[in-house]
């Protein structure tokens, strides 16, 4: 079977190499000249916009994914008129703009926090008004690993904050006092059937994902069971096929949206030593047409990610436990170019191995 893939990052690269295992070879197109991905499967050098490379894209394809939310809609909807093309295009569209997406969620009855459009000056004005403080003034388009947004603590904030996002389409969102922030990985097939990863604690440094915790072993059964209902009815209102990943504030009991991605999700790159099924096979899977693999942890998961840079192979490596996955990418700030991953039978030697880890980390 042939899957193609919009965007050659490390995502396709780890939906590539998921997908070998099953006969299944994929294409990536993506407009670098050596995307990560493309040092695993074929790569078409071509714009997202560039309808010639969509075309070959789509030649000899039994479905058509992609790995990043900020593809152009257009382009997976001219891709959908010709192959089957998972997640649907309406997923890409409601997750690409803040704004369309919390009030879709708000309108399927998923707690959000407080939010208002921000076009002008006098909307920041009122919003804040409105909401209150402290808040978070965020693009409503392309803002990702803690980019395009500004917390405001003071009014004195207001002013710093426009100057840095106004001129643009934004949303004021209430800031949310949270214990901890959650994610949940769900896989929706093509005849709908679903299943889920257990919820997963993430810790994020500077606005980039640092460590997530899988599964996660505090929280009531109940609130599990919430999430995954919110979460089902997301799939059922875009009749979405494909993996979904959505980000959670917990304030005690209580569960707050913070936003989904319509793909797989760094928050679960844990799966692929520490699931039965990884997010990136049961993607493959189920953009595929083919049945759904379990989800069922293997044991207890910590994931850190290499941002920027790491130590030597060899000290990462220093710990029987560590599995390393490197990206092939070079050293960049901010840039992710890897993730270790420890998977223990029981949530003490977990946390002491990442105990470990996140000191070699400094």
């Amino acid at each position: 079977m042939q899957l193609k893939i919009l965007g050659g990052g490390q995502l396709g690269r780890m939906i590539t190499l998921a997908g070998y295992p099953l006969g299944v070879r994929t294409t990536v197109l993506d407009p670098a000249t050596d995307p990560c991905a493309g040092q695993v499967c074929p790569h078409i050098v071509g714009e997202y916009e560039d309808y010639r490379a969509l075309y070959e894209l789509a030649q000899s394809c039994d479905a058509v994914t992609f790995e990043f939310e900020n593809v152009p809609v257009a382009s997976a909807r001219w891709l959908a008129e010709r192959v089957p093309v998972f997640p649907p295009p309406q997923a890409l569209e409601v997750s690409q703009d803040r704004l369309i997406e919390k009030s879709f969620l708000r309108d399927l009855g998923v707690p959000v926090p407080p939010f208002a459009a921000v076009e002008t000056r006098a909307d920041f004005d009122a919003a804040l008004q409105s909401i209150g403080l402290p808040a978070v003034l965020k693009t409503r388009r392309f803002g990702y690993d803690g980019k395009g947004q500004y917390v405001l603590r003071s009014p004195a904030d207001a002013e710093t904050a426009w100057v840095a996002l106004g001129g643009r389409p934004l949303i004021l969102e209430g800031f949310v006092p949270f214990d901890r922030e959650v994610s949940l990985i769900c896989v929706r097939g093509r005849e709908g059937s679903t299943a889920f990863y257990p919820l997963t604690e993430n810790e994020h440094r500077e606005g980039m994902l640092y460590r997530s915790l899988a599964p996660v072993t505090d929280t009531a059964e109940e609130l599990t069971e919430r999430a995954q209902e919110y979460a089902l009815r997301i799939l059922d209102a875009l009749q979405y096929v494909g993996v979904l990943a959505i980000e959670w504030f917990q304030d005690g009991g209580q569960l707050l949206a913070n936003e989904m991605a319509p793909r797989v999700h760094n928050s679960g790159h844990w799966t692929i030593e520490g699931a039965v099924t990884s997010q990136f096979e049961n993607h493959v899977r189920a953009v595929l047409g083919l049945p759904l693999g379990s989800t069922e942890p293997r044991g207890y998961s910590a994931m850190f990610n290499l941002i920027g840079h790491h130590p030597p192979i060899p000290q990462l490596l220093a710990l029987p436990a560590a599995k390393l996955h490197s990206y092939g990418k070079g050293p960049r700030p901010r840039r992710k170019i890897g993730h270790v991953t420890f998977v223990e039978p029981t949530a003490a030697q977990r946390d002491q191995h990442a105990a470990e880890f996140a000191q070699l980390l400094g």
